[in-house]
């Protein structure tokens, strides 16, 4: 059957049976569409677009069968994820019974894909449908499950969803989707959905960071923002210039070239970009290990040297070696926190500023914006720290996005002067401030201050940044989540959804259940109400309480 064909008879068949199907509308219908039926919450998470529920429950088969269609069905990554998807949802009660009927109400899921391009760029088409009823229902025409996506990468984050509708009846040992029949219609509101992950303070294993890309996968969010090095640890393999990675905190704590390729390939088969960072021209202190010459003195060992050409060398060598590594539209090329005043006292650098007449916030702004037109010759969108924008707006590029960092209503200015913006505003979204509680990373709003809707557009969305001075792998994940859910929501789900919420009621049982969801997939999230990030809990207590 068609897809419109089969969207079309499942849209009226929920239409005729409203008498045995609560409506949850969409923000534009109602303020109630994050309450299930009874005035249950709904425990998906991020909250989705538009869905409509009943009051069936269904049995899922233990078998369940991936049945593929369209153009895209056929995609290995659409199969390689129902088969993470169907362990994750079967695997941690491989003791289910069997239907004692022998039927089951969900038997195979169809997943179709109208498109074959599985390019991966920032803004491809994440939409879904999905469709669960049962098989031969009263109220049902086609059984089983259906998704329904333009992109494979859709068809990813259909998944996710419908891996949360899926439950474990402890009574009767099933899988079940309750409150069936469901019709989901979700899409992201904001393309860049981020995570900052440092791996220069900590180093963390290869296994680490695919941990932390599946559970980014898990809460929809999509861009890992790998900040690598910085003045701490260079630990990635430059072939150009071999001897950086002796930046390095030990020769075992380093990133091959094919470690990186792997994590970027691990990455896009869960519909998650991988954006790189090099801060220059500060916090390279760690780049002069390899390649003194880098450094303007030994007494003055960041930022780097403005007056060598040999600097710029090296840049570009790092930029044209990690282009065949990272193939994401953005580059972040840092630009924050530039103390100049070793530039003043370094007298072959003081010298260069004399005859190029130039101050030291001159040679920052020629840093930087040298800095930028290499890696745009490399086809790539600069990426900058808030406060190139703060010290020269009117002379960087016009492709540079501006990432905000140090406070609230920085990109209202920066959308006004027709820039991108990133919000990761530190005091609400910084993971690493263990003090800021979930609910400031809930509420926190990327468009606030932007009332201008072609200046809205202009605000891609939002990061969460988990710098690591006091993160390994010992405690990463637990100071990730939950909090990193909160804003996920934000950056997914529809404004009016998510305010119309009941912030200590229903968005808390929500996140409870998430938090633990996470859990039972071996992700350490932490106790969501602790009053300081990332500690255990302080006593006996359910998972969905803490």
């Amino acid at each position: 059957m068609p897809p419109k064909l089969l969207a079309f008879l499942i849209l009226a068949l929920l239409a005729a049976s409203a008498d045995a199907a609560r409506r949850h509308p969409s923000p534009a219908d109602s303020t109630a569409s994050s309450g299930g039926v009874g005035g249950d919450p709904v425990y998906l998470w991020p909250l989705p677009k538009s869905f409509t529920s009943g009051s069936q429950t269904l049995l899922v088969d233990p078998d369940l069968a991936l049945d593929a269609q369209g153009p895209g069905g056929g995609a290995a990554a659409v199969a390689e994820a129902f088969e993470r998807y169907r362990k994750l949802t079967f695997s941690p009660w491989a003791h289910a019974a069997r239907n004692g009927s022998g039927g089951y109400d969900v038997a195979r899921l169809a997943v179709v894909v109208a498109s074959a391009d599985e390019t991966l760029e920032l803004g491809v088409d994440e939409s879904y449908t999905i469709y669960v009823a049962a098989a031969g229902g009263v109220n049902s025409i086609v059984g089983g499950a259906t998704i329904e996506t333009n992109t494979i990468y859709g068809a990813i984050r259909g998944l996710e969803t419908f891996s949360q509708l899926c439950v474990f009846n402890y009574d009767t040992k099933n899988v079940e989707v309750r409150h069936a029949p469901w019709h989901i219609q979700d899409e992201p509101r904001f393309a860049f959905r981020g995570l900052l992950l440092d791996t220069s303070r900590h180093f963390l294993p290869v296994d680490v960071i695919k941990q932390v890309i599946d559970s980014m996968s898990f809460s929809k969010l999509n861009v890992l923002h790998w900040h690598i090095i910085d003045e701490q640890s260079f630990p990635l393999e430059v072939p150009s210039y071999p001897n950086l990675w002796k930046g390095s905190y030990s020769k075992w704590e380093r990133y091959t070239v094919e470690d990186a390729r792997d994590i970027v390939s691990y990455a896009r088969k869960r519909g998650i970009h991988v954006m790189a960072e090099i801060d220059v021209p500060g916090h390279a202190e760690s780049w002069g290990k390899g390649y003194p010459k880098l450094w303007p003195s030994l007494k003055c060992r960041e930022p780097l040297d403005v007056t060598s050409n040999f600097t710029f060398e090296v840049i570009s060598g790092i930029l044209s070696d990690m282009r065949k590594i990272f193939p994401f539209g953005l580059f972040h090329l840092g630009g924050d926190e530039v103390y100049t005043g070793c530039w003043n006292t370094t007298p072959h650098v003081r010298q260069w500023l004399h005859e190029h007449n130039m101050t030291t916030k001159d040679a920052y702004k020629y840093f930087v914006l040298k800095a930028q037109e290499i890696a745009i010759n490399l086809n790539w969108i600069p990426v900058n720290w808030e406060e190139t924008f703060n010290s020269f707006k009117e002379n960087l590029n016009p492709l540079t996005v501006v990432h905000n960092w140090l406070g609230p209503g920085v990109c209202p200015k920066v959308v006004e002067k027709g820039f991108r913006c990133i919000m990761s505003n530190q005091g609400v979204w910084y993971l690493d401030h263990l003090d800021v509680p979930w609910e400031d990373f809930y509420t926190s709003e990327p468009l606030a201050g932007i009332n201008n809707t072609a200046q809205q557009k202009l605000v891609l969305g939002g990061e969460v940044c988990m710098w690591g001075e006091t993160a390994d792998t010992s405690d990463v994940q637990q100071t990730i989540w939950p909090r990193a859910a909160a804003a996920a929501e934000r950056m997914w789900s529809q404004l009016e959804a998510i305010s119309a919420q009941d912030l200590e009621t229903t968005v808390l049982a929500r996140l409870h259940y998430f938090r633990c969801l996470l859990n039972h997939r071996g992700i350490t999230a932490a106790p969501v109400t602790n009053s300081y990030a990332r500690r255990p809990p302080i006593g006996p207590g359910s998972c969905f309480i803490q």
